[in-house]
């Protein structure tokens, strides 16, 4: 089993930055895809942004791309998400996601998840 455990939201104005880590811990493997997803009030989880296990492929939502970037350090067991121009659109939990070898979209693939971490954008 591998725990997942994000950090780094908070409050930004709309055009700002942040940076998400996702640290793994427990039975980790490098044969994993990350992603991570978000969910907003009265919304479904949607997919974000996915990374293949060897950090070479990556994958975005439409909503975020060029914008956001995904990267990982296996060496650390860590994943990030680089957020730029941030919109208020962009206010949810965002979650750490893994799943054995290939990025999905879909949520229903990935069998580990973080707690979350809650990122504001105020316009």
């Amino acid at each position: 089993q591998v725990q997942l455990a994000e950090s780094g939201g908070g409050s930004v104005q709309a055009g700002g930055s942040l940076r998400l880590s996702c640290a793994a811990s427990g039975r980790t493997s490098r044969n994993v895809a990350m992603a991570w997803f978000r969910q907003a009030p009265g919304k479904e989880r949607e997919f974000v942004a996915g990374i293949s296990y060897t950090g070479s492929n990556s994958i975005y939502a439409d909503s975020v791309k060029g914008r956001f970037t995904i990267s990982r350090d296996n060496a650390k067991n860590a994943v990030f998400l680089q957020m730029n121009s941030l919109k208020s659109t962009d206010t949810a939990i965002y979650y750490c996601a893994a799943t054995p070898f290939l990025v999905h979209t879909s949520a229903s693939q990935y069998g580990n998840w973080g707690q979350g971490t809650q990122v504001t954008v105020s316009s």
